[in-house]
């Protein structure tokens, strides 16, 4: 029965770190630039965008097709170091926990 109840008291713990980690991550932010700083998303590490900035001298005309590739970039920039940053706290968590790291979890 102690065994029972020592998981339970580590659910509860893993949830609370759980949230915590939430909120590490929802203040967390990741920059990336593209075309020379032309064009900046910003991601939060519960990846979601919290801004994109675009330089004035990025905009073309006639070449929309550019300034929309370099948004796509850093967008996809910003994004992708949130989920390295998110992946990073949950490999934290479940060593913490005694778990074996699973990718992509």
């Amino acid at each position: 029965m102690s065994n029972m109840f020592k998981m339970l008291q580590d659910a509860v713990s893993a949830r609370k770190n759980l949230k915590k980690i939430q909120r590490e991550l929802e203040a967390k932010t990741i920059e990336y630039s593209a075309g020379n700083g032309a064009v900046r998303a910003t991601a939060r590490g519960d990846a979601s965008l919290a801004a994109i900035r675009i330089d004035p001298a990025a905009f073309e005309p006639g070449r929309m097709d550019r300034l929309e590739k370099l948004v796509l970039e850093a967008v996809n920039g910003a994004l992708e170091g949130a989920k390295k940053e998110s992946a990073e706290h949950m490999q934290k968590l479940m060593a913490g926990m005694g778990l074996p790291n699973i990718p992509g979890l």
